[in-house]
């Protein structure tokens, strides 16, 4: 699995995925398989990372995924991590913390009591996933509102997944 790279003057946030899918509201009456709830938290975090400006590292575990090395993936703007075979989340959020959160600010987004303890002794701050959740569906909301009380009319533009991915590029080259 290849390396992280942070930067010093970005905002970063780390998410437990599965913590955050346990905890959410939106998913409690979700029909669907598990990847299905996946794709809907990595969506609806994308939006939010591109509101917020925040650099959003969603991990999900791998521990009991056999002989699993790990990936990294970019899905629209943000990280998703899946760790290696008995890895946890928690794990590798704890040593991302350890290289980098006294010098950057750094948030995990986690319900877990022992993790939060963790990270703060590690430099970072903590949001509870009831908090998150509220957070992410603030901005979510003020935005919309913005949208629909402007006199500007709107126009949505849907771009493919290969437009995406090309302006993904482009944006890793310019910073």
């Amino acid at each position: 699995m290849k390396q992280l790279r942070y930067k010093k003057d970005s905002e970063y946030i780390f998410v437990d995925g599965y913590n955050i899918i346990n905890y959410w509201d939106v998913f409690k009456d979700f029909k669907g398989e598990l990847e299905d709830r996946r794709l809907k938290l990595c969506d609806i975090l994308a939006e939010y990372a591109h509101l917020t400006h925040e650099k959003i590292i969603l991990v999900f575990d791998g521990y009991m995924v056999k002989k699993s090395s790990g990936a990294i993936y970019d899905y629209k703007g943000i990280k998703v991590i899946f760790t290696k075979e008995f890895e946890t989340a928690d794990h590798f959020i704890e040593k991302e913390l350890a290289e980098v959160g006294r010098v950057r600010r750094i948030r995990v987004a986690t319900s877990d009591n022992i993790e939060q303890q963790i990270i703060l002794s590690r430099g970072g701050s903590r949001i509870s996933a009831r908090e998150f959740e509220v957070e992410v569906y603030t901005v979510m909301n003020k935005v919309k509102k913005n949208i629909q009380t402007s006199n500007v009319p709107t126009k949505i533009v849907s771009l493919d997944e290969e437009t995406l991915a090309m302006l993904s590029k482009l944006k890793d080259k310019i910073e």
